[in-house]
């Protein structure tokens, strides 16, 4: 499973000209499941992210969390961030998990988020989305479950 978080002061994801989920202040996360995951690795996942001290504190340092600020999650559904790009010019998306799955999987991913008190906004699954996002800082993190300590 792998994450691209951002944080936002907002972000928004349009389908077919309507916004299906918005947030102010918070984290973009766009989430990837691969074939070989499991609830093991959502948990880990959403744990991991909801508790990430990405936020400012009185001091200017990144100390604080999504709770501690009070922040949104939006949560979007991106295979292609599962896709292999070594070898020819079209990526491979061989490891990204089945639809079924990875819906499955998306889906106990914003419940985890929501259980930890975090409020979730997400897209549309197997929808053509378009996001949009103002990157704070920037901050841009990267995590793969296939790397956790």
């Amino acid at each position: 499973m792998r994450a691209c978080i951002q944080r936002v002061t907002e972000a928004s994801v349009t389908v077919n000209d309507e916004v299906v989920g918005q947030i102010g202040k918070g984290l973009l996360v766009l989430v990837g499941i691969g074939r070989l995951d499991g609830p093991e690795e959502v948990k880990w996942m959403a744990e991991r992210i909801a508790g990430l001290r990405v936020f400012n504190d009185e001091q200017g340092k990144m100390n604080l969390s999504l709770a501690d600020v009070g922040g949104a999650m939006l949560v979007v559904s991106q295979f292609t961030l599962l896709a292999d790009c070594r070898k020819g010019r079209r990526p491979s998306l061989g490891e990204a998990a089945s639809p079924m799955l990875a819906e499955a999987l998306y889906l106990a991913f914003t419940q985890f988020v929501r259980e930890a008190g975090i409020e979730v906004a997400t897209g549309k699954f197997r929808e053509h989305m378009m996001v949009s996002l103002v990157n704070d800082g920037p901050v841009t993190l990267w995590i793969d479950t296939t790397e956790k300590a």
